[in-house]
């Protein structure tokens, strides 16, 4: 496993490295030790797996405010996704910018995502599962949301938007009231 930060954003590309033989492979989806000599949270209180049955399915833009802030570790375990998140912290130098990166179950790439960020994605392709481990319980009075196609924003998604929830297309559109998290 190899445990890689993304140019000074706290976001970390996690790579799985399978041990292959005649039967197939084995790999180690999370290790605490090494999580926690790369500085990063070893306490996970949920994992959760979406799936999607339909390519350019759009899931997102999603964060907590605090105290209820979230850290997540996403892996795509079946298809493939287009991973996207929104620096939402206050005084941050990349904040409402987005980075994007390409999960599949064939590179065995996951994601770190601290808190403040607000996270998301795009199936490439139909019938896809993503796996999260979350740090935080999921609280309805702390939710709060980005809209997948906020102009502020401009997130260049691949694909047309084929399905999204009506909760996800509902959300707020970003002012320039909005100091962040």
């Amino acid at each position: 496993m190899k445990i890689i930060e993304v140019s000074g954003s706290g976001l970390f590309e996690v790579y799985l490295e399978p041990k292959p033989d005649h039967r197939g492979f084995f790999l180690r989806t999370y290790c605490a030790r090494m999580f926690q000599e790369a500085g990063l949270n070893i306490n996970w209180l949920q994992s959760n797996l979406s799936t999607s049955t339909k390519k350019g399915t759009i899931r997102g833009m999603h964060f907590q405010y605090p105290p209820h802030g979230e850290i997540k570790l996403v892996r795509c375990v079946k298809g493939s996704i287009l991973d996207t998140v929104i620096d939402v912290r206050k005084n941050s130098s990349t904040f409402l910018k987005y980075f994007q990166f390409e999960l599949t179950q064939e590179n065995l790439k996951m994601l770190y995502i601290p808190i403040g960020f607000a996270h998301g994605f795009q199936t490439l392709e139909d019938n896809c599962e993503v796996n999260y481990m979350v740090s935080e319980f999921y609280n309805i009075n702390s939710e709060g949301g980005i809209r997948y196609n906020d102009p502020k924003i401009n997130i260049s998604w691949p694909l047309p938007c084929s399905e999204i929830s009506d909760k996800d297309i509902n959300h707020q559109l970003i002012t320039d009231n909005f100091i962040g998290i």
